[in-house]
């Protein structure tokens, strides 16, 4: 009786080994034809079927595509590169994970009958068919497709996609961007250069403290006219009433385009002024036409300055003090 069951379970034993064995060496010849492929498998209707058979204890991501040149499908030959790349990457894992997992690629032209019978109406595709037994079978065992729409065509995105499904992590690093690269440096060398001849010939005036203080002065012009103010406002230039145009709102909260010019030309004529009398007069030898360009830049500012206060009392009718006029 016990050697009766001892030959038994021997018997039964041995009817599982044509399976494994048969698994093994299918694997085998799939990890051949990856290897020879530079990580990719091409398949054709039949291959197709026997990667992807119910009895598989692998993994696999198939890319449904169209190379022809009669099918004109541009997306297609843009993923393609990028799809073996993350092929290749996949490669050099360690033998134990890198064959329990494969990448194929079908083409329309190959594997008509598999895209009529998927209902595939464009490419590229690419479909995750887990491994439905054996150590590396997930807990949900339905296939999946790459979504082109969320993702993108490169090859991180979908190395990053499939990760999540495969074995181990797929070790893809996206390669270094040599045309980037090598179109920074010459701009930065270029630019280098343009500011090299720039320096040598502008140096002088941007040391230069006129330089400056020109720059100074006409950004207080812009600052304190109201020139923002307008800008960002977009007010009229002025405004036309019934006793004729009208160039000064009323009151402190506007202003009209023509109020920025008046008052940017007053300010920077009473700063020439200003500069005339500290800078340029001192210079005048004969002490006659000195005092007469005294006379004439101050009758400037204090006839200026008159003006001023006379359009701020036209602006605000309540204030009370004046100049000349």
């Amino acid at each position: 009786m016990i050697l009766s069951l001892r030959l038994l379970t021997f018997a039964v034993s041995l009817s599982f080994l044509p399976s494994v064995f048969g698994d093994d060496a299918t694997r085998a010849k799939y990890a051949q034809l990856a290897q020879a492929g530079n990580g990719v498998i091409k398949l054709n209707s039949a291959e197709f079927e026997a990667i992807t058979a119910s009895n598989r204890d692998w993994s696999v991501a198939v890319v449904f595509t169209a190379l022809g040149n009669e099918f004109k499908c541009a997306p297609c030959h843009t993923f393609d590169p990028n799809y073996r790349a993350v092929a290749k990457a996949w490669s050099k894992v360690s033998q134990p994970q890198r064959d329990s997992h494969f990448f194929a690629s079908l083409d329309f032209a190959d594997g008509q009958t598999v895209f009529r019978s998927l209902g595939l109406t464009s490419a590229p595709a690419v479909t995750f068919y887990p491994a439905l037994k054996g150590h590396f079978k997930p807990k949900k065992t339905d296939t999946w497709s790459y979504d082109f729409n969320q993702n993108l065509f490169d090859a991180s995105s979908l190395a990053e996609a499939l990760s999540h499904s495969t074995p181990i992590p797929i070790p893809y690093k996206a390669p270094l961007n040599y045309g980037l690269i090598s179109t920074v440096l010459g701009t930065l060398i270029f630019l280098a250069i343009v500011a090299r001849f720039f320096w040598m010939f502008f140096s002088s005036y941007i040391l230069s403290r006129w330089t400056w203080a020109l720059f100074t002065i006409a950004a207080s012009l812009v600052f304190t006219s109201g020139f923002m103010f307008t800008r960002i406002r977009n007010v009229p230039f002025a405004q036309n009433t019934h006793e004729g145009p009208q160039w000064i709102a009323a009151g402190y909260s506007n202003q009209f385009g023509a109020e920025t010019w008046v008052v940017s030309t007053l300010y920077g004529t009473l700063g020439l002024s200003q500069i005339a009398l500290i800078i340029l007069v001192p210079r005048i030898l004969k002490p006659q036409q000195q005092r007469i360009a005294i006379y004439i830049w101050t009758a400037v500012t204090v006839i200026l300055y008159s003006v001023l206060i006379s359009l701020f009392r036209l602006k605000h009718a309540g204030y009370p003090f004046h100049l000349l006029f």
